[in-house]
């Protein structure tokens, strides 16, 4: 049996890389990540343009990622190959060019494509010039055949990004509280693209249920529902529970059965949450709030309200069923609740709020300009090493967006095994200060995914972890094949 194990583990790692996942996730990100960042930011709109237009818009379109190139003193480029890069200390980076159109009162002024900056490519990727090379195409290149990659070059030096253990976002999660009025609480860590917005569900000694989010801190939970247009109480009833009718629904449906409209919950809102204008306004701000802050995962337009109405009324359920002893309250350390943020996901959080540095950059170039009474082009006033510096300085330093620190990491090459580990490493966001017992300790499902032994002493003990030799990392592609291949097996819509 032993001798059967060591053929099938060496036969594994003939296919597969300790790193492939990382670099997988890396893939994904040029690939599709990128894309979607700058659909997220598609429409720009000056808010100062010269006097005869009427309209201006910028839009951006498709972004793509060259090959890694060096651009020479005199001017001229050319592919470069890491080895090149850690001696003459430079990052091995590639550019990145983005298609930019402007509109003036709906007509195109002018379309083209340009170089925005420049993007660190991680070894052995698709983008890596070392891609698809054979051992000996490796030697001839300067490179170790055996090295995994799964790392970058910045100015010389071999950086490692440190994955991320966090909670699961867009998971809803009922956990006993033990301080606060409420015996038990239910979160949510709602993303979409820069949004990460906190939920929190309780029910009080009066026994409503109440929802928090940004500025509506504690409102009932019905004045939400019907507020997103959901307005019947039967409607709300089956909702919550088609099979089962819960009293504690019918309590808050007759504490609140006087709001009749969407416009009078919405009101009800605006004053709990502080907006004194007039109704037309409270109803506007109201309104921009729940569309753009609550549940923004769904969507963030008029016609996800429904949708966010059904699942607001499913957490209720879980609530109750957990209330009642029916369901068990989530464990925040099961690794099924966890995600670990690779490299693919900490760089599309450093290009996102970059990106959106740059577009600024370009407004006020833009604004400033037109106030001298010019029209400028576009293209002249895009600074490209305005993302590349501010990219490789976060890549250089480790200091990432949200303010945490260490993220990128000088590579570990003591021996071959201490760079495996070093590529494997998952780091936990709790501070290294607290005692957070149960987060630092062995849980059942690490097994087969986490190392059990190779965690360092002191005060880091349980918060950094490696990942076991063999284990792999799913990448969700693309969101519309996935609901595409549910709705084969039978999934419909409920509205």
């Amino acid at each position: 049996m032993l001798k059967e194990g060591r053929i099938l583990l060496k036969r594994y790692f003939q296919d597969k890389s300790f790193v492939q996942s990382d670099i997988d996730s890396f893939n994904n990100f040029i690939d599709f990540e990128l894309q979607r960042i700058i659909d997220e930011n598609r429409e720009i709109t000056p808010t100062i343009i010269p006097a005869n237009i009427e309209e201006f818009k910028i839009r951006l379109e498709k972004i793509k990622v060259g090959k890694p190139e060096i651009t020479e003193a005199d001017g001229s480029k050319r592919p470069i190959m890491p080895i090149e890069a850690r001696i003459r200390k430079i990052s091995y980076s590639a550019p990145i060019y983005l298609t930019v159109s402007s509109y003036i009162n709906g007509t195109q002024r002018e379309n083209f494509e340009t170089q925005v900056g420049k993007i660190p490519i991680m070894l052995k990727s698709k983008y890596c010039n070392l891609h698809g090379l054979k051992p000996e195409q490796l030697v001839e290149a300067g490179e170790d055949k055996d090295d995994p990659g799964g790392y970058f070059i910045i100015n010389g030096s071999e950086k490692v990004l440190v994955k991320v253990e966090d909670l699961a976002s867009n998971h809803f999660m009922v956990e006993r509280s033990s301080t606060g009025p409420s015996e038990l609480t239910g979160r949510v860590f709602s993303e979409r693209g820069s949004y990460k917005i906190l939920h929190n569900m309780e029910r009080l000694k009066d026994g409503l249920f109440y929802i928090s989010f940004v500025r509506l801190q504690r409102v009932p939970l019905i004045i939400v529902v019907k507020a997103l247009g959901m307005l019947k109480d039967e409607e709300i009833m089956k909702a919550v529970s088609a099979d089962k009718v819960l009293d504690e629904v019918y309590i808050n449906l007759y504490e609140f059965s006087d709001i009749k409209t969407s416009e009078d919950a919405m009101d009800f809102l605006a004053k709990k949450a502080g907006i004194t204008q007039s109704r037309q306004i409270r109803l506007e701000r109201i309104t921009e709030m729940l569309d753009k802050y609550l549940l923004p995962n769904i969507g963030i337009d008029d016609k996800s309200r429904k949708l966010k109405a059904y699942n607001i009324c499913k957490m209720m359920k879980k609530f109750i069923y957990v209330e009642r002893g029916m369901l068990s309250p989530d464990d925040k350390d099961h690794y099924m609740n966890k995600r670990v943020k690779q490299s693919g996901d900490l760089l599309a959080d450093l290009f996102r709020v970059n990106l959106k540095v740059l577009i600024s950059d370009l407004l006020y170039n833009f604004q400033r300009i037109v106030k001298r009474g010019k029209f400028p082009s576009v293209k002249v006033i895009i600074r490209e090493k305005l993302l590349t510096s501010r990219i490789q300085s976060s890549m250089a330093t480790g200091s990432w967006v949200g303010g945490r620190k260490g993220i990128s990491q000088r590579i570990q090459r003591r021996n071959y095994l201490d760079l495996l580990s070093h590529l494997q490493r998952v780091v936990s966001p709790l501070s290294s200060q607290q005692e957070n017992f149960r987060a630092r300790a062995l849980h059942p499902t690490h097994f087969g995914r986490l190392c059990p032994i190779e965690t360092p002493e002191g005060t880091n003990i349980g918060l950094k972890k490696n990942l076991s030799l063999i284990t792999e990392i799913t990448n969700f592609e693309q969101e519309k094949d996935l609901l595409k291949r549910l709705k084969e097996l039978g999934m419909s819509m409920v509205v």
